[in-house]
């Protein structure tokens, strides 16, 4: 709303001149401020839709068979400038998804699996992510976890924070730092369940990869979309994936 600090009361008039005065002034002064989303981009998920094969692991970090979902991804000219930090890659459809996924953000949420395979209470800080030094985020990430452990600032702008006080105080942190830009679920499965149940998620594209799992970490589990209020709002078909965008 508009500021009418330092106004002086107008001389006595009709109080209808004086309501359309206060309307017009408000018109002119009030701007659009930007709206944070919460989204989800890019995040891949099998034709029987599992976001993760079966049994993760330090040396299967997408579980079995779970690396054939981002084929779609890595050749692409996002992926190899924005994670890889190297020249080339394909463009197109694919790209064009994944270039989009990296545009407007202001900070991201995860899982504590996303982050790594330390399970239960931190033994230590060692474990700094799979992603080297220099991670692909840029920004604040907020990794949901229920042990605490002190902030990890990394090389490149990223730094990671650990929130052990649920989904919302998350979102809410997340929104206070990403400064009216965008906040990005990176994943996995189940943190997005948790945002989708609670009707917090505006937007969520995935990219159906022609692969089948069998069992892993299902993304839809007891989840009923168009009874949250979603529906299909774009689907474009590459040669690797059929992306969706679903949003409310």
């Amino acid at each position: 709303m508009g500021s009418y600090a330092g106004i002086s009361s107008p001389p006595a008039v009709n109080e209808d001149a004086y309501d359309i005065t206060i309307r017009e002034f408000h018109a002119a002064t009030v701007k659009e401020t930007a709206v944070s989303k919460l989204r989800v981009n890019a995040f891949s998920v099998s034709a029987d839709g599992f976001g993760a094969g079966p049994d993760q692991d330090g040396d299967h970090p997408l579980g079995r068979g779970g690396e054939h979902l981002h084929e779609w991804f890595r050749p692409t000219r996002t992926f190899q400038r924005e994670v890889q930090r190297r020249d080339g890659g394909t463009t197109g459809v694919d790209n064009d998804f994944a270039a989009r996924s990296f545009e407007n953000l202001g900070a991201w949420i995860m899982g504590r699996n996303m982050f790594g395979p330390v399970r239960g209470p931190w033994p230590d800080h060692e474990w700094k992510g799979w992603w080297g030094a220099n991670p692909p985020y840029h920004v604040p990430v907020f990794v949901l976890t229920h042990h605490p452990r002190p902030s990890l600032e990394m090389e490149g702008g990223t730094v990671f924070h650990f929130v052990t006080d649920g989904i919302e105080a998350a979102l809410d942190r997340a929104q206070a730092v990403a400064q009216g830009k965008d906040v990005r679920i990176g994943g996995g499965a189940a943190t997005i369940r948790q945002y989708l149940r609670a009707g917090l998620l505006d937007e969520l594209h995935l990219a159906i990869s022609p692969v089948l799992l069998g069992q892993g970490e299902p993304l839809f589990e007891g989840i009923d979309l168009p009874g949250l209020g979603y529906r299909v709002k774009q689907h474009v078909f590459s040669g690797a994936a059929m992306h969706l965008v679903v949003e409310r």
